[in-house]
């Protein structure tokens, strides 16, 4: 591609973008020598269609390079099986080489030096509708917020901070019900290599159709961590409880506290009805009830009860397990402990809350 186009976008002034997409529009078939840097398997998605597009006639990449970071991952191990040059990061072999970057799911920022050496700059599949859910993990907190829309986006890359340059393109998507990170995740992978080459086939009326994002609805999407996936009883709600679950819990265990240990909850059952024996009874939050008809742990949260089937406590136990061998047990013994023995603690709190709870019952 030719000198003039480089010297536009190098240029980086509205002048210059409008000059460049001129020049791009006079291309009928653009052949992109392309650099694609990624980690992840959302990554691998938007890397193998590029590949099935390269070094055909009808196919839109005529070069494809690959950066990726150290170690075993999904890009790496796809670009060596299907013979992809490979470069560690940061590349150092970019001056005049490649026309156009794409980063997926790669997680380090580019610095300006790096993006100005590509003439039609760096671009990104984003799986989320921006503004919404700048940050590393959008595909969480989609699930986690509970929200109904969510989309892919292809931006430009600017440097110095993540998923806040111009809108290419944009693909909206209906949540499905009850869906998984991991599902919706499979789903927005697939969606966004077909929305990249889409992109790349018009790249040019893309970028003379450019939209800067607005700060209007713009939230941010933190890594998932550990200390997520504590079950707070009293805050939490059924459904709370269910979108977490499905937002991290393939990955992190969800965990409460049993007689002063950690218990991972595992295979969630959804919202559960019980039906108490003893009516004058007023479970509070935490209360564990056996539900023998589905074998499920049934466990009395802010606005209800939530189920689980197995738990994990040094080994793994299905919930008539857990209640044989631990909960019917102490449960026979008439102590000031029984509810204890009963009952899951949230993390925040622990002992204190409980010792709390049994001083205002003495």
């Amino acid at each position: 591609l030719d000198t003039l186009s480089r010297r536009c976008f190098q240029g980086d002034t509205d002048r210059g973008q409008r000059q460049l997409c001129r020049v791009l529009s006079s291309a009928s078939k653009p052949k992109w020598r392309l650099l694609f840097f990624g980690t992840d398997h959302f990554a691998v998605e938007s890397l193998k269609l590029l590949t099935s597009c390269r070094g055909t006639s009808e196919g839109i990449v005529e070069t494809l390079e690959v950066v990726t970071l150290a170690g075993d991952v999904p890009v790496k191990r796809f670009a060596q099986e299907n013979h992809l040059p490979l470069h560690s990061w940061p590349p150092d072999d970019v001056n005049g080489r490649f026309d156009v970057g794409v980063v997926v799911s790669f997680g380090c920022l580019l610095p300006e030096r790096l993006i100005s050496k590509f003439p039609y700059g760096i671009l990104n599949v984003h799986p989320s509708l921006l503004p919404r859910w700048r940050g590393p993990a959008p595909i969480f907190h989609t699930i986690l917020h509970g929200d109904s829309v969510t989309g892919v986006s292809i931006i430009q890359i600017r440097p110095h901070r993540f998923d806040v340059g111009p809108i290419l393109n944009q693909q909206f998507y209906q949540v499905p019900e009850n869906c998984t990170a991991d599902e919706l995740g499979g789903t927005l992978a697939t969606m966004g290599a077909h929305l990249l080459i889409n992109t790349l086939m018009s790249l040019s009326e893309r970028m003379e159709n450019q939209r800067e994002q607005g700060q209007t609805g713009a939230t941010f999407a933190p890594k998932i961590k550990m200390s997520m996936s504590w079950i707070v009883w009293e805050e939490q709600t059924c459904d709370q409880i269910d979108r977490l679950y499905r937002a991290v819990g393939s990955r992190i265990p969800l965990r409460t506290m049993w007689m002063g240990r950690t218990i991972k909850l595992l295979d969630f059952a959804g919202k559960c009805h019980v039906s108490l024996s003893d009516q004058r009874r007023n479970p509070i939050p935490g209360s564990v009830s056996f539900q023998k008809e589905s074998n499920t742990l049934a466990v009395c949260c802010k606005d209800g009860w939530v189920g689980f089937r197995s738990v994990l406590l040094n080994k793994r136990l299905t919930a008539a397990d857990f209640y044989n061998g631990y909960l019917h047990q102490t449960r026979q013994k008439n102590t000031p402990c029984e509810t204890a023995e009963g009952q899951f603690f949230s993390k925040k709190g622990g002992i204190e809350v409980h010792q709390m709870r049994k001083n205002s019952k003495l």
